[in-house]
């Protein structure tokens, strides 16, 4: 259920129409970058400081080139973490209530032609849905590993001085464009999807009639087809709007690179919920799991983390394809006829 524009009655310093997502400057440190990586390796930022320290040591025995040793990768985590706690107390209730503006006419276009998009209509019809300009600084996040070779990438394709058109695109693509995919059968019943995006995921089952498939043979005479969808999401920046906070929901890698240069606002899908049952539905797993991490914690992690030094390690890690396995299970048997 998407809202028209609204107009909030927030005004945003600059606002919209004096071009608040062209709004350029240091946006921080990150980095301007080391030299290129090995054809076979990737850079990665990783949040730390707060909850676990386990698990930053995991992705690091896992992931990275040459890891450092256990007591280094503690001492790291705990300085970050002396830094998070003092957050807690000098930014407590930053994540509160951040500022939400309405699109104005210059966008009416751009959004008419993103509301046709059938992943819109069927994606986020659960709770009522707007899309307006969001401060990006003032968003929480529940990712903690940026892929800084990815999000370099997607730097150079926007360009030094994107518009507004240009980054409105960005955030909420209406085209898909679809990162490289493979997929081959390895057996009878048994199929893989490879790719390098992250996003490539298990999409559910589908109930296919005969009417629904065209230009391929059948193998009989058709009853119904079960399908086992593979594919990527919607891959709008979107959030979810819940307990007076605004939560990064997808769009970690375009919001971070926007912010790195120098965009201080831009357009984003907002999902509102009003209750914990509503968050379980359109949330993140993390989310779900640990939702007073993010909406009740004086100070959580937000994205502008991303560009503080104190709170995150970069380190080359190996790179990966994401892999999906499907097997599909099929048993032939009779019962007694009632």
């Amino acid at each position: 259920m998407i809202a028209a524009p609204r107009a909030s009655g927030v005004e945003l310093e600059p606002r919209p129409e004096t071009k608040e997502i062209e709004s350029r400057g240091q946006a921080g440190a990150d980095e301007a970058g080391p030299a290129a990586a090995p054809a076979d390796e990737d850079e990665s930022l990783y949040l730390i400081g707060r909850p676990t320290l386990k698990q930053f040591i995991r992705f690091a025995r896992s992931n990275a080139v040459k890891s450092p040793g256990e007591r280094a990768l503690a001492d790291e985590w705990q300085a970050a973490s002396d830094i998070a706690r003092g957050l807690d107390k000098d930014e407590a209730g930053i994540a509160d209530d951040p500022p939400v503006a309405g699109l104005g006419p210059e966008y009416e276009p751009l959004l008419i032609e993103f509301l046709k998009d059938p992943l819109v209509r069927h994606g986020f019809n659960t709770v009522p849905t707007d899309v307006a300009i969001v401060e990006l600084d003032r968003l929480v996040v529940s990712q903690k590993i940026i892929d800084l070779t990815y999000a370099r990438r997607l730097e150079a394709s926007l360009g030094p001085d994107p518009d507004r058109d240009r980054i409105f695109r960005t955030c909420l693509p209406f085209d898909h464009p679809q990162p490289p995919v493979k997929w081959l059968k390895v057996s009878q019943s048994g199929f893989i999807f490879m790719s390098p995006s992250n996003d490539l995921r298990y999409l559910g089952t589908m109930r296919i009639a005969p009417p629904h498939i065209k230009d391929y043979p059948p193998p009989g005479d058709l009853v119904g087809v079960v399908g086992a969808a593979v594919g990527f999401g919607s891959n709008f920046m979107s959030a979810v709007h819940a307990e007076g906070r605004m939560i990064l929901h997808n769009g970690s890698h375009r919001a971070f690179t926007l912010r790195k240069m120098g965009v201080t606002h831009a357009p984003c899908i907002i999902q509102h919920v009003s209750s914990r049952d509503e968050l379980d539905l359109v949330a993140s797993p993390e989310v779900r799991e640990n939702p007073d991490r993010y909406l009740k914690d004086p100070r959580p992690s937000m994205l502008k983390d991303y560009l503080d030094p104190r709170l995150h390690t970069i380190m080359r890690v190996h790179r990966r394809l994401k892999q999906i396995k499907v097997r599909l299970e099929v048993e032939e048997t009779y019962v007694p006829a009632l």
